[in-house]
């Protein structure tokens, strides 16, 4: 996996296709057959090849099937639903042209490209940037992206649009959750976006608030439910804060309200999406269903009545406990619960702990919270309203 040039050959696009699909179990046997007739090193990078393209299938869709990844290329680049909802906001902004700095193997200079931007993508590792052309060609987006092999902080980004850093988030021991010591390191990223008309830097979305610079509006995004990732913004609204949620989008803005108060459980209790939660927005969910907070510490709205709202997922609950295992167990058996989903936030007890303890048995299904009113350990039980 040193070297992407032996399966860009019509033998290993003969071979890619031939390996395509192919199950774990059944890898030995497939190289055996194969390696009769291609060097086995050939044979080993199609395999690997399939692989990380089987599992980058979650993030790129069909297209993983005619693209090129690296190891870190996989685990590193952006799905790409994200991708596009960043690349539509840029358009949106009237960008034509794009310096995609850190563009890894390529997966947000792809939604430019096919959102109309002209992309310049930088990185300076021989093998990412060999797949970035590589998945640049393979889509047939060649000729709006321009792949360089370049250190980021080399590069002259005069003359284009908007500026789009990815910093490097992970080292040798794992995610880095200082901003300074990205790479390259955030300070550096934003001084890159000043200078630009517009700018867009992919952070971690554990980026403390207090870390996000006053030129910047910041944005949280979650993908079915799940929070991907932070974007500061350059050039478009200072100071704002914004949890946008896909697929959709839809984009909750924030006013700058106080907390809520916490208020005694109501019949029903929301919770908030990731991203609202991250980017501090659950006041804006608690005042669009007329709720407050069933703790002070806890991001879990509740209220009397039932107001949908895509920022929040409702629940309605039947229970209130205090955590008590055993009595839970009968209360479950009593309902004849055999499906059971347990959600925790501010309890130490992990779900699967739980589940063991009580052993569900029947044909109905609940839903559990394990969580703290008031400071106390709590329990509620319910279901999706």
């Amino acid at each position: 996996m040193n070297d992407l040039a032996p399966l860009l050959t019509p033998e290993g696009r003969a071979l890619l296709d031939a390996v395509r699909g192919t199950a774990p179990a059944d890898e030995l046997a497939v190289a055996t057959r194969l390696r009769r007739e291609h060097p086995a090193e050939l044979v080993s990078a199609a395999l690997g090849q399939a692989r990380l393209r089987q599992r980058a299938a979650a993030k790129f869709g069909p297209d993983a099937e005619r693209m090129f990844f690296t190891p870190h290329g996989v685990e590193q680049s952006t799905r790409a639903s994200v991708a596009t909802h960043r690349a539509e906001r840029l358009k949106g902004l009237g960008v034509a042209s794009v310096a995609d700095l850190c563009c890894g193997i390529g997966g947000d200079a792809i939604a430019l490209a096919r959102a109309g931007i002209r992309v310049l993508a930088v990185d300076r590792d021989p093998l990412t940037v060999a797949a970035a052309r590589a998945n640049a060609e393979a889509l047939g987006l060649d000729g709006l992206i321009e792949v360089r092999e370049a250190d980021v902080t080399d590069v002259d980004t005069d003359g284009w649009d908007a500026v789009f850093v990815d910093p490097a988030r992970r080292g040798g021991r794992g995610r880095i959750f200082d901003p300074e010591a990205y790479s390259p390191p955030l300070s550096w990223a934003v001084g890159a976006a000043l200078k630009a008309p517009h700018a867009a830097l992919k952070i971690a979305p554990g980026i403390p608030h207090d870390a996000v610079p006053a030129e910047a509006e910041a944005e949280w995004i979650s993908d079915g439910g799940d929070v991907k990732e932070a974007v500061l913004w350059f050039g478009t609204a200072p100071g704002a804060v914004r949890a946008t949620l896909l697929p959709g989008p839809r984009t909750l803005l924030g006013t700058g309200l106080p907390d809520p108060g916490v208020r005694p459980l109501g019949r029903f209790l929301y919770e908030p999406d990731g991203a609202v939660i991250r980017a501090h927005l659950v006041a804006e969910v608690a005042r669009e269903v007329e709720g407050g907070l069933i703790d002070a510490t806890i991001a879990y709205v509740t209220a009397d009545e039932h107001r949908p709202t895509p920022y929040a997922t409702a629940y309605e609950i039947t229970d209130q406990l205090h955590f008590n295992v055993k009595k839970l167990k009968a209360l479950l058996r009593e309902r004849g619960v055999g499906i059971l989903t347990v959600k925790k936030r501010g309890s130490a007890v992990e779900p699967e702990e739980l589940r063991k303890k009580v052993k569900p048995q029947g044909p109905n299904s609940a839903t559990v919270f394990l969580t703290r009113m008031a400071g106390a350990p709590t329990m509620l039980i319910g279901h999706p309203a």
